[in-house]
C-alpha cells in the first residue's frame, strides 16, 4: 500500500498514527516461496521534525511458514518486526538519489509499506531454518525422517560422489 509522505513532511511537529493493512500472503526469497499464515496489521506512525524529513516507527506481527532444512517438515517462523527509518527529503537531488537508491520502500513522496515490511523480513530471515535444533534430517538412503525414529539403512557406506575426494584424504594419509 502506497501512503503519501507530503502533508507529513511539510508540517514541524506533525505526527500521523495509522493501521494498514500487509497486502501480501506469500514472502519470496531468492527461487523460494513463504507462504503467510498469520498477520497482523502494520502499525505505521510517521512524524516531520523537521522541514522536509520524516520519521518512520512501524510494528508488525508476520507468521510464515517455511520447510526445515534438515527434514523438510513444515516449520512455523514468527517475525515480531519494529521498524525504524528516517527519509531526509531536504538533501540535494544528488544525495537524495544515493540515499533513495538503499531504500526501496520510497518512491517519490509515497512510501510503500509492502516493500519496507519485505526488505525488514528478508534481513530478519534465518540463514538456516530448522523444526528444532538437534534435527536429525532425512535418510540419504531412503528418504525417512530420522527424527522420528532408525530407519535401518546402512548409512556406513560413503557416498560414491565423494570417491573423489576420499582419494585426496588417501594421498594426504600416505605421505
Amino acid at each position: 500500500m502506497l501512503i503519501s509522505l507530503s502533508e507529513v513532511m511539510n508540517c514541524r511537529d506533525q505526527e500521523i498514527r495509522m493501521s494498514v493493512p500487509v497486502g501480501f500472503d506469500v514472502f519470496s526469497q531468492s527461487k523460494a516461496e513463504y507462504p503467510v499464515c498469520e498477520k497482523s496489521e502494520l502499525s505505521l506512525l510517521l512524524v516531520s521534525d523537521a522541514a522536509k524529513k520524516v520519521h518512520i516507527s512501524a510494528q508488525v506481527n508476520i507468521v510464515l511458514k517455511a520447510p526445515c532444512d534438515r527434514c523438510l517438515k513444515e516449520v512455523r517462523l514468527p517475525f515480531d518486526l519494529c521498524i525504524e527509518q528516517e527519509v531526509d527529503f531536504s538533501k540535494t537531488g544528488q544525495e537524495q538519489a544515493e540515499e533513495l537508491d538503499e531504500k526501496a520502500y520510497i518512491s517519490g513522496f509515497d512510501l510503500d509499506t509492502d516493500q519496507l515490511i519485505f526488505e525488514e523480513l528478508l534481513v530478519a530471515f534465518p540463514a538456516k531454518v530448522l523444526c528444532f535444533e538437534d534435527c536429525k534430517g532425512i535418510c540419504g538412503v531412503c528418504g525417512a525422517n530420522l527424527n522420528d525414529g532408525e530407519c535401518g539403512c546402512d548409512r556406513t557406506v560413503p557416498d560414491p560422489r565423494m570417491a573423489a575426494i576420499r582419494d585426496i584424504f588417501n594421498n594426504f594419509k600416505e605421505v
